[in-house]
Protein backbone atom coordinates (compact mmCIF):
# COMPACT_ATOMS: atom_id res chain seq x y z
CA UNK A 1 0.00 0.00 0.00
CA UNK A 2 1.25 3.17 -0.90
CA UNK A 3 1.79 6.08 1.24
CA UNK A 4 0.46 9.33 -0.02
CA UNK A 5 0.23 12.70 0.93
CA UNK A 6 -1.84 15.29 -0.04
CA UNK A 7 -1.82 19.13 0.94
CA UNK A 8 -0.74 17.97 4.79
CA UNK A 9 0.21 20.83 7.10
CA UNK A 10 1.01 20.90 10.69
CA UNK A 11 0.97 24.24 13.24
CA UNK A 12 1.60 23.73 17.05
CA UNK A 13 3.98 25.22 16.90
CA UNK A 14 5.72 23.20 14.83
CA UNK A 15 5.37 23.39 11.43
CA UNK A 16 4.99 20.51 8.80
CA UNK A 17 4.23 21.70 4.90
CA UNK A 18 3.79 18.77 2.20
CA UNK A 19 1.93 19.77 -0.75
CA UNK A 20 2.10 16.12 -2.21
CA UNK A 21 4.20 13.27 -2.19
CA UNK A 22 3.77 9.53 -2.59
CA UNK A 23 6.03 6.69 -1.35
CA UNK A 24 5.39 3.99 -3.28
CA UNK A 25 5.60 0.43 -1.77
CA UNK A 26 8.67 -0.95 -2.58
CA UNK A 27 10.55 2.58 -2.44
CA UNK A 28 13.44 3.57 -0.15
CA UNK A 29 13.49 7.11 0.70
CA UNK A 30 16.20 9.50 2.18
CA UNK A 31 14.62 12.34 3.69
CA UNK A 32 17.43 15.30 3.80
CA UNK A 33 17.15 18.18 6.08
CA UNK A 34 18.69 21.81 5.63
CA UNK A 35 17.13 23.82 7.75
CA UNK A 36 14.54 22.26 10.69
CA UNK A 37 13.86 19.45 12.37
CA UNK A 38 10.94 16.99 10.56
CA UNK A 39 12.14 13.74 11.94
CA UNK A 40 9.77 13.09 14.75
CA UNK A 41 6.72 15.03 13.08
CA UNK A 42 7.08 12.71 10.29
CA UNK A 43 7.19 9.14 12.55
CA UNK A 44 4.46 10.57 14.44
CA UNK A 45 2.07 11.51 12.02
CA UNK A 46 2.86 8.45 9.84
CA UNK A 47 2.53 6.15 13.04
CA UNK A 48 -0.66 7.69 14.13
CA UNK A 49 0.65 9.45 16.98
CA UNK A 50 -0.24 13.12 15.65
CA UNK A 51 -3.48 14.03 13.12
CA UNK A 52 -2.69 16.62 10.52
CA UNK A 53 -4.31 19.91 11.04
CA UNK A 54 -5.14 19.88 7.33
CA UNK A 55 -5.11 17.91 4.29
CA UNK A 56 -5.46 14.21 3.99
CA UNK A 57 -2.53 11.17 4.89
CA UNK A 58 -3.03 7.73 4.12
CA UNK A 59 -0.95 4.97 5.47
CA UNK A 60 -0.74 1.69 6.94
CA UNK A 61 -0.09 3.21 10.01
CA UNK A 62 -0.80 -0.17 12.13
CA UNK A 63 2.27 -1.66 10.48
CA UNK A 64 4.65 1.42 11.04
CA UNK A 65 7.25 1.95 13.62
CA UNK A 66 9.83 4.47 13.75
CA UNK A 67 13.30 5.15 15.75
CA UNK A 68 13.51 8.75 16.67
CA UNK A 69 15.59 11.20 19.63
CA UNK A 70 11.83 11.95 20.37
CA UNK A 71 10.88 8.39 20.52
CA UNK A 72 14.13 7.62 23.03
CA UNK A 73 13.31 10.60 24.92
CA UNK A 74 9.90 9.62 25.57
CA UNK A 75 10.94 6.45 26.79
CA UNK A 76 13.27 8.14 29.29
CA UNK A 77 10.70 9.88 30.91
CA UNK A 78 8.38 6.50 31.53
CA UNK A 79 11.44 4.79 33.39
CA UNK A 80 11.75 7.79 35.49
CA UNK A 81 8.30 8.07 36.12
CA UNK A 82 8.01 4.67 37.18
CA UNK A 83 11.65 4.64 39.25
CA UNK A 84 11.51 2.63 42.39
CA UNK A 85 14.70 3.38 43.77
CA UNK A 86 13.09 5.09 46.81
CA UNK A 87 11.35 1.70 47.86
CA UNK A 88 14.75 -0.58 47.07
CA UNK A 89 17.97 -1.36 48.23
CA UNK A 90 19.74 -0.28 45.20
CA UNK A 91 19.35 2.01 42.46
CA UNK A 92 16.28 1.47 39.79
CA UNK A 93 18.17 1.70 36.50
CA UNK A 94 14.96 0.67 34.23
CA UNK A 95 13.44 -2.07 32.48
CA UNK A 96 16.74 -4.61 31.08
CA UNK A 97 17.50 -4.50 27.55
CA UNK A 98 16.47 -7.65 27.24
CA UNK A 99 12.68 -6.74 29.13
CA UNK A 100 12.76 -3.36 26.88
CA UNK A 101 13.12 -5.64 23.23
CA UNK A 102 10.44 -8.47 24.45
CA UNK A 103 7.87 -5.40 25.17
CA UNK A 104 7.09 -5.49 21.57
CA UNK A 105 7.39 -9.23 20.68
CA UNK A 106 6.60 -12.23 22.43
CA UNK A 107 8.75 -15.00 20.33
CA UNK A 108 12.09 -15.51 21.88
CA UNK A 109 13.93 -16.44 18.80
CA UNK A 110 13.16 -13.32 17.30
CA UNK A 111 14.37 -11.70 20.38
CA UNK A 112 17.36 -13.45 20.46
CA UNK A 113 18.29 -12.68 16.79
CA UNK A 114 17.82 -8.95 17.53
CA UNK A 115 20.07 -8.71 20.30
CA UNK A 116 22.58 -10.85 18.76
CA UNK A 117 22.16 -8.65 15.18
CA UNK A 118 22.40 -5.29 16.92
CA UNK A 119 25.48 -6.15 19.22
CA UNK A 120 23.38 -6.06 22.40
CA UNK A 121 24.70 -9.61 23.66
CA UNK A 122 26.79 -7.90 26.46
CA UNK A 123 23.75 -5.52 27.62
CA UNK A 124 20.92 -7.81 27.59
CA UNK A 125 20.65 -7.35 31.73
CA UNK A 126 21.81 -3.50 31.76
CA UNK A 127 19.10 -0.97 32.75
CA UNK A 128 17.86 1.77 30.14
CA UNK A 129 19.09 4.73 32.24
CA UNK A 130 22.86 2.80 32.62
CA UNK A 131 23.32 2.96 28.90
CA UNK A 132 25.37 4.90 26.68
CA UNK A 133 23.68 7.09 23.88
CA UNK A 134 25.10 5.11 21.13
CA UNK A 135 23.87 1.60 23.12
CA UNK A 136 20.49 3.44 23.95
CA UNK A 137 20.49 3.83 19.79
CA UNK A 138 20.31 0.33 18.79
CA UNK A 139 18.19 -0.73 21.57
CA UNK A 140 15.27 1.84 20.02
CA UNK A 141 16.03 0.05 16.65
CA UNK A 142 15.68 -3.22 18.19
CA UNK A 143 12.51 -2.46 20.22
CA UNK A 144 10.67 -1.36 16.40
CA UNK A 145 11.89 -4.19 14.34
CA UNK A 146 10.57 -6.61 17.59
CA UNK A 147 6.82 -5.46 16.43
CA UNK A 148 7.74 -6.43 12.43
CA UNK A 149 7.02 -3.34 10.88
CA UNK A 150 6.86 -3.55 7.06
CA UNK A 151 7.78 0.49 7.08
CA UNK A 152 10.67 1.50 9.20
CA UNK A 153 11.03 5.16 10.00
CA UNK A 154 14.49 6.50 11.28
CA UNK A 155 14.98 9.19 12.46
CA UNK A 156 19.37 10.53 12.66
CA UNK A 157 19.67 6.41 12.92
CA UNK A 158 23.44 6.75 12.86
CA UNK A 159 23.65 9.99 15.67
CA UNK A 160 25.79 8.69 18.84
CA UNK A 161 27.16 5.37 16.92
CA UNK A 162 30.31 5.02 17.36
CA UNK A 163 32.41 4.60 13.88
CA UNK A 164 32.15 0.14 14.22
CA UNK A 165 28.88 0.52 14.96
CA UNK A 166 27.72 2.81 12.32
CA UNK A 167 29.54 0.81 9.66
CA UNK A 168 27.99 -1.85 10.99
CA UNK A 169 24.35 -0.28 11.08
CA UNK A 170 24.90 0.26 7.70
CA UNK A 171 25.85 -2.80 6.35
CA UNK A 172 22.55 -3.99 8.53
CA UNK A 173 20.33 -1.54 7.01
CA UNK A 174 20.89 -2.43 3.29
CA UNK A 175 20.37 -5.72 4.23
CA UNK A 176 17.23 -5.36 6.19
CA UNK A 177 15.95 -2.73 2.90
CA UNK A 178 15.25 -6.42 0.80
CA UNK A 179 12.32 -6.74 2.93
CA UNK A 180 11.55 -3.81 4.95
CA UNK A 181 10.71 -0.50 3.15
CA UNK A 182 12.85 2.51 4.86
CA UNK A 183 12.61 6.30 4.99
CA UNK A 184 15.93 7.48 6.45
CA UNK A 185 15.74 10.65 8.04
CA UNK A 186 19.25 12.28 8.25
CA UNK A 187 21.16 15.89 8.11
CA UNK A 188 24.56 14.33 7.32
CA UNK A 189 24.92 14.22 3.26
CA UNK A 190 27.00 11.42 3.66
CA UNK A 191 24.85 8.83 5.56
CA UNK A 192 22.18 8.86 2.40
CA UNK A 193 23.08 5.23 1.68
CA UNK A 194 23.80 5.01 -2.43
CA UNK A 195 20.96 2.32 -2.24
CA UNK A 196 18.05 4.60 -1.46
CA UNK A 197 15.97 5.43 -4.33
CA UNK A 198 14.78 8.74 -3.71
CA UNK A 199 15.62 12.08 -1.51
CA UNK A 200 13.09 14.36 -0.58
CA UNK A 201 14.51 17.78 0.78
CA UNK A 202 13.06 19.41 3.30
CA UNK A 203 13.95 22.91 4.35
CA UNK A 204 11.95 24.50 7.61
CA UNK A 205 9.74 22.13 7.54
CA UNK A 206 8.53 22.06 3.89
CA UNK A 207 8.91 19.48 1.39
CA UNK A 208 10.90 21.18 -1.22
CA UNK A 209 12.15 18.75 -3.61
CA UNK A 210 12.16 15.21 -5.00
CA UNK A 211 15.10 13.66 -6.48
CA UNK A 212 16.14 10.76 -7.97
CA UNK A 213 19.77 9.77 -5.67
CA UNK A 214 21.80 10.86 -8.85
CA UNK A 215 19.87 14.24 -8.70
CA UNK A 216 20.77 14.79 -5.24
CA UNK A 217 24.38 13.78 -5.52
CA UNK A 218 24.24 16.57 -8.32
CA UNK A 219 22.54 19.04 -6.15
CA UNK A 220 24.42 22.33 -5.34
CA UNK A 221 22.91 23.11 -1.82
CA UNK A 222 25.65 21.59 -0.10
CA UNK A 223 27.71 24.35 -1.07
CA UNK A 224 25.85 26.87 -0.51
CA UNK A 225 24.92 25.66 3.33
CA UNK A 226 28.55 25.58 3.58
CA UNK A 227 29.00 29.23 2.63
CA UNK A 228 25.69 30.25 4.45
CA UNK A 229 26.68 28.58 7.88
CA UNK A 230 30.15 30.27 7.18
CA UNK A 231 28.78 34.28 7.34
CA UNK A 232 26.38 33.24 10.58
CA UNK A 233 29.06 31.18 12.61
CA UNK A 234 31.05 35.26 12.70
CA UNK A 235 27.83 36.79 13.62
CA UNK A 236 28.22 34.29 16.68
CA UNK A 237 31.38 35.11 17.38
CA UNK A 238 30.65 38.77 17.41
CA UNK A 239 28.38 38.35 20.07
CA UNK A 240 30.46 35.97 22.18
CA UNK A 241 33.23 38.75 21.98
CA UNK A 242 30.78 41.24 22.91
CA UNK A 243 29.91 39.53 25.98
CA UNK A 244 33.76 38.11 26.87
CA UNK A 245 34.66 37.87 30.54
CA UNK A 246 35.71 35.07 31.21
CA UNK A 247 37.69 34.35 34.54
CA UNK A 248 41.61 33.53 34.95
CA UNK A 249 42.90 30.84 36.65
CA UNK A 250 46.28 29.34 37.34
CA UNK A 251 47.37 26.42 36.33
CA UNK A 252 46.37 23.69 36.22
CA UNK A 253 42.54 24.38 35.41
CA UNK A 254 41.67 20.51 36.07
CA UNK A 255 43.42 18.03 37.84
CA UNK A 256 42.48 14.35 38.46
CA UNK A 257 44.64 12.28 40.26
CA UNK A 258 44.00 7.78 40.01
CA UNK A 259 40.23 9.01 39.02
CA UNK A 260 37.85 6.17 39.02
CA UNK A 261 34.17 4.79 39.15
CA UNK A 262 32.75 1.76 39.87
CA UNK A 263 29.80 0.07 41.30
CA UNK A 264 29.03 -2.96 43.35
CA UNK A 265 28.67 -4.84 40.30
CA UNK A 266 30.49 -2.95 37.56
CA UNK A 267 33.69 -1.25 37.18
CA UNK A 268 34.19 1.77 34.93
CA UNK A 269 37.23 3.15 34.78
CA UNK A 270 39.98 3.27 36.78
CA UNK A 271 43.73 4.93 37.09
CA UNK A 272 43.19 8.08 35.53
CA UNK A 273 45.25 10.89 35.48
CA UNK A 274 44.60 13.66 33.43
CA UNK A 275 45.57 17.62 33.76
CA UNK A 276 43.94 20.46 31.70
CA UNK A 277 46.09 23.42 31.88
CA UNK A 278 45.14 26.96 30.60
CA UNK A 279 45.06 27.15 26.84
CA UNK A 280 44.50 23.64 26.05
CA UNK A 281 41.42 22.51 24.00
CA UNK A 282 40.75 18.94 24.38
CA UNK A 283 38.95 16.15 22.12
CA UNK A 284 37.54 12.81 24.09
CA UNK A 285 37.56 9.51 21.86
CA UNK A 286 36.70 6.22 21.92
CA UNK A 287 33.90 3.56 21.48
CA UNK A 288 29.84 3.54 22.50
CA UNK A 289 29.69 2.67 26.53
CA UNK A 290 33.54 3.26 27.39
CA UNK A 291 33.03 6.10 29.85
CA UNK A 292 33.30 9.01 27.94
CA UNK A 293 30.90 11.31 29.39
CA UNK A 294 30.90 9.39 32.79
CA UNK A 295 34.25 11.16 32.70
CA UNK A 296 33.35 14.64 31.52
CA UNK A 297 30.65 14.57 34.24
CA UNK A 298 32.97 14.09 37.03
CA UNK A 299 34.86 17.30 35.83
CA UNK A 300 31.09 18.93 35.90
CA UNK A 301 29.88 17.59 38.88
CA UNK A 302 26.83 15.96 37.90
CA UNK A 303 28.57 12.40 38.29
CA UNK A 304 27.82 11.75 42.48
CA UNK A 305 31.54 9.64 42.16
CA UNK A 306 33.23 13.45 41.75
CA UNK A 307 33.15 13.55 45.42
CA UNK A 308 34.87 10.26 45.94
CA UNK A 309 38.19 11.03 43.87
CA UNK A 310 40.83 13.40 43.88
CA UNK A 311 39.81 16.02 41.93
CA UNK A 312 40.98 19.74 41.78
CA UNK A 313 39.06 22.63 39.26
CA UNK A 314 40.33 25.97 39.21
CA UNK A 315 42.10 25.85 42.38
CA UNK A 316 39.41 24.08 44.41
CA UNK A 317 39.25 20.71 45.54
CA UNK A 318 36.35 18.57 45.09
CA UNK A 319 34.33 17.74 48.95
CA UNK A 320 36.19 20.41 50.00
CA UNK A 321 32.53 22.44 51.55
CA UNK A 322 32.86 24.23 47.91
CA UNK A 323 29.58 24.89 46.78
CA UNK A 324 28.07 23.45 43.58
CA UNK A 325 28.21 27.45 42.02
CA UNK A 326 31.63 27.87 42.87
CA UNK A 327 32.55 25.35 39.84
CA UNK A 328 29.16 25.59 37.45
CA UNK A 329 29.51 29.01 37.06
CA UNK A 330 33.03 29.04 34.99
CA UNK A 331 31.84 25.95 33.49
CA UNK A 332 29.44 25.09 30.38
CA UNK A 333 28.07 22.13 29.68
CA UNK A 334 25.94 20.61 26.60
CA UNK A 335 24.87 16.58 26.42
CA UNK A 336 22.65 13.79 25.53
CA UNK A 337 22.37 13.61 28.98
CA UNK A 338 21.24 17.30 29.52
CA UNK A 339 19.12 17.13 26.88
CA UNK A 340 16.86 14.20 27.89
CA UNK A 341 17.03 15.47 31.83
CA UNK A 342 15.85 19.03 30.49
CA UNK A 343 11.89 18.62 30.60
CA UNK A 344 10.96 21.20 32.91
CA UNK A 345 8.52 23.37 30.75
CA UNK A 346 9.87 26.49 30.80
CA UNK A 347 9.89 28.87 27.68
CA UNK A 348 12.77 29.19 25.07
CA UNK A 349 14.11 32.66 26.79
CA UNK A 350 13.91 30.55 30.17
CA UNK A 351 16.25 27.85 28.76
CA UNK A 352 19.08 30.59 27.66
CA UNK A 353 18.62 32.77 31.54
CA UNK A 354 19.00 29.26 33.19
CA UNK A 355 22.12 28.89 32.07
CA UNK A 356 23.39 31.68 34.01
CA UNK A 357 22.19 30.06 37.19
CA UNK A 358 23.23 26.45 36.02
CA UNK A 359 19.50 25.11 36.55
CA UNK A 360 17.27 23.08 34.63
CA UNK A 361 14.07 25.77 34.58
CA UNK A 362 14.73 29.44 35.75
CA UNK A 363 13.90 29.71 39.42
CA UNK A 364 16.32 33.58 39.83
CA UNK A 365 15.34 36.53 38.34
CA UNK A 366 17.82 37.68 35.79
CA UNK A 367 19.14 41.40 35.23
CA UNK A 368 18.34 43.32 32.39
CA UNK A 369 21.90 42.62 31.33
CA UNK A 370 21.12 38.74 31.24
CA UNK A 371 17.29 39.81 29.83
CA UNK A 372 19.35 41.01 26.68
CA UNK A 373 21.68 38.81 26.59
CA UNK A 374 19.18 35.99 26.12
CA UNK A 375 17.06 38.27 23.76
CA UNK A 376 20.48 38.98 21.55
CA UNK A 377 20.88 35.31 21.32
CA UNK A 378 17.32 34.32 19.88
CA UNK A 379 17.87 36.33 17.30
CA UNK A 380 21.38 35.03 16.19
CA UNK A 381 19.14 31.58 16.50
CA UNK A 382 16.34 33.05 14.19
CA UNK A 383 14.25 31.88 17.27
CA UNK A 384 12.62 35.59 18.47
CA UNK A 385 9.17 34.28 17.59
CA UNK A 386 9.63 31.15 19.49
CA UNK A 387 10.64 32.89 23.20
CA UNK A 388 7.52 32.34 24.81
CA UNK A 389 7.09 28.44 22.92
CA UNK A 390 7.66 25.60 25.93
CA UNK A 391 10.77 24.06 25.25
CA UNK A 392 9.32 20.76 25.48
CA UNK A 393 7.12 21.64 22.14
CA UNK A 394 9.73 22.98 20.12
CA UNK A 395 11.90 20.78 17.37
CA UNK A 396 14.98 18.76 18.80
CA UNK A 397 16.78 20.54 16.77
CA UNK A 398 15.71 23.93 18.30
CA UNK A 399 15.74 22.52 21.54
CA UNK A 400 19.77 21.31 20.96
CA UNK A 401 20.62 25.09 19.55
CA UNK A 402 19.17 26.42 22.91
CA UNK A 403 20.98 23.95 24.88
CA UNK A 404 24.46 25.10 23.29
CA UNK A 405 23.56 28.68 23.54
CA UNK A 406 22.44 28.56 27.17
CA UNK A 407 26.31 26.99 28.07
CA UNK A 408 27.75 29.56 26.04
CA UNK A 409 25.91 32.45 27.18
CA UNK A 410 27.87 33.00 30.53
CA UNK A 411 31.39 32.69 28.69
CA UNK A 412 32.26 29.66 30.92
CA UNK A 413 36.24 28.95 30.95
CA UNK A 414 35.21 25.54 30.25
CA UNK A 415 32.75 24.33 27.77
CA UNK A 416 32.31 20.92 27.78
CA UNK A 417 30.63 19.62 24.96
CA UNK A 418 29.57 15.44 24.69
CA UNK A 419 28.11 14.80 21.43
CA UNK A 420 26.76 18.48 20.75
CA UNK A 421 25.31 17.95 17.28
CA UNK A 422 22.85 15.82 18.14
CA UNK A 423 19.47 16.00 15.86
CA UNK A 424 21.04 19.45 14.51
CA UNK A 425 19.73 19.88 10.85
CA UNK A 426 22.95 20.25 8.77
CA UNK A 427 22.86 23.91 8.82
CA UNK A 428 23.02 24.23 12.35
CA UNK A 429 25.56 21.27 12.43
CA UNK A 430 27.75 23.24 10.34
CA UNK A 431 27.29 26.68 12.07
CA UNK A 432 28.02 25.20 15.86
CA UNK A 433 31.30 23.47 14.45
CA UNK A 434 32.28 26.95 12.92
CA UNK A 435 31.71 28.56 15.56
CA UNK A 436 33.03 26.07 18.39
CA UNK A 437 36.84 26.46 16.08
CA UNK A 438 36.56 30.14 16.27
CA UNK A 439 36.09 29.92 19.89
CA UNK A 440 38.75 27.97 20.18
CA UNK A 441 40.92 29.22 18.05
CA UNK A 442 40.67 32.98 20.24
CA UNK A 443 40.42 30.81 23.63
CA UNK A 444 37.34 32.46 24.52
CA UNK A 445 36.75 29.19 26.15
CA UNK A 446 38.65 26.07 26.49
CA UNK A 447 36.84 23.02 24.68
CA UNK A 448 36.09 19.95 26.17
CA UNK A 449 35.13 18.09 23.23
CA UNK A 450 33.54 14.57 21.79
CA UNK A 451 32.47 13.41 18.44
CA UNK A 452 32.20 10.35 16.84
CA UNK A 453 32.64 11.99 13.56
CA UNK A 454 36.11 12.27 11.53
CA UNK A 455 35.07 15.07 10.18
CA UNK A 456 33.49 16.61 13.12
CA UNK A 457 37.25 17.14 14.45
CA UNK A 458 38.13 21.18 15.45
CA UNK A 459 41.69 21.99 13.67
CA UNK A 460 42.07 23.86 17.01
CA UNK A 461 42.25 21.18 19.17
CA UNK A 462 45.75 19.16 19.83
CA UNK A 463 45.20 17.29 22.84
CA UNK A 464 43.38 13.98 23.00
CA UNK A 465 42.30 11.59 25.32
CA UNK A 466 41.52 8.27 23.74
CA UNK A 467 39.79 5.17 25.32
CA UNK A 468 41.51 2.43 23.48
CA UNK A 469 41.13 -1.88 23.61
CA UNK A 470 43.56 -3.33 26.26
CA UNK A 471 44.70 -5.84 23.95
CA UNK A 472 43.99 -9.55 25.81
CA UNK A 473 43.01 -7.61 28.72
CA UNK A 474 39.43 -6.76 29.20
CA UNK A 475 37.82 -3.07 28.85
CA UNK A 476 40.05 -0.01 27.84
CA UNK A 477 43.12 1.90 28.68
CA UNK A 478 43.66 5.42 28.27
CA UNK A 479 46.19 7.35 25.76
CA UNK A 480 47.50 11.01 26.48
CA UNK A 481 48.15 12.81 23.65
CA UNK A 482 49.51 16.26 23.93
CA UNK A 483 51.39 18.30 20.69
CA UNK A 484 54.78 17.21 22.55
CA UNK A 485 53.50 13.33 22.16
CA UNK A 486 52.08 13.51 19.02
CA UNK A 487 54.72 11.76 16.70
CA UNK A 488 55.19 8.57 19.36
CA UNK A 489 52.79 5.74 18.98
CA UNK A 490 50.08 4.48 21.71
CA UNK A 491 52.74 1.62 22.84
CA UNK A 492 55.42 4.18 23.53
CA UNK A 493 53.03 7.38 25.15
CA UNK A 494 54.86 7.59 28.28
CA UNK A 495 51.29 9.40 29.83
CA UNK A 496 49.10 6.71 28.63
CA UNK A 497 47.37 5.09 32.22
CA UNK A 498 45.63 1.77 32.02
CA UNK A 499 41.90 1.68 33.16
CA UNK A 500 39.65 -0.81 33.56
CA UNK A 501 36.19 -0.27 31.39
CA UNK A 502 32.72 -1.87 31.51
CA UNK A 503 33.12 -4.91 29.16
CA UNK A 504 32.27 -4.31 25.68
Amino acid sequence: MDICFNNVSLNHPLSLSVPEWIIRSGEHWAVFETHGNVGSLLGDLLCGELKADEGQLQQPHSSIAQVSLAEQQRLLELEQANDDSEFLDRIDFGRTVEQLVSEFSDNPDVIEQLIQELDLLHLRERGFKQLSTGETRRVMLARALASAPKVLVLDEPFVGLDTLHRKMLADYLKDLSLHVQLIIITSREDEVPSWMSHVAMFEKGALKEQLSHTEWREHPIISQLLAQSSQQSEQWLELIRKHQHTAKFADPLVNITDGKVEYVEQKIFSGVNWQINNGEHWQVRGPNGCGKSTLLGMIFGDHPQCYSNDIEIYGIKRGSGETVWDIKQHTGMVSSSLHLQYRVNCNARDVLLSGFFDSIGLYDKPSKKQINAADEWLTLLHMSHLKDCAFKSLEYSQQRLLLIARAIIKQPTILILDEPYQGLDFLGRKLVMNALELIAKENLSQLLYVSHYVEDELDSIHYFVDFVEAGNEKGYRVVITTPELKSQTPASNTNQKEISCQEK
